[in-house]
């Protein structure tokens, strides 16, 4: 059974740091495209960034280029986001996702299996 599950959420004050990590378990993350979303209240699904197993590629949205990292362990059984320099705006629900290599890793539509979600709260 494929399962993800994402933690390393909570409250942290603006310009803090949190680093999310995403756990797979059933299947392996080699040969996958693995990406980050979020969603605040109200607002859509937006992608955060992703990255390819097959190539090592990373993707980042112009909104979080430069604070965050997204990056995986060795065996390949988790994918890590770093995010560092937290802005207010950065509030969200955030979601891992997992399929087999994709060209466009920023539709969450091309995903298949997604995690729980993990909530990240940037506030003062």
């Amino acid at each position: 059974q494929v399962q993800l599950v994402e933690s390393g959420g909570g409250l942290v004050q603006p310009g803090g740091s949190l680093m999310l990590s995403c756990a797979a378990s059933g299947f392996p993350l080699d040969y996958r495209t693995i990406g980050w979303f979020r969603q605040a209240p109200g607002k859509e699904r937006d992608w955060v960034s992703c990255i390819s197993t097959v190539h090592g590629t990373t993707r980042y949205a112009d909104s979080v280029k430069g604070r965050f990292t997204i990056s995986t362990n060795n065996a390949k059984t988790a994918v890590y986001l770093q995010m560092n320099s937290l802005k207010p705006e950065d509030t969200a629900v955030y979601y891992c996702a997992v399929d087999h290599p994709l060209i466009d890793c920023s539709d969450p539509e091309a995903f298949g299996s997604w995690g729980q979600g993990t909530q990240v709260t940037v506030s003062s």
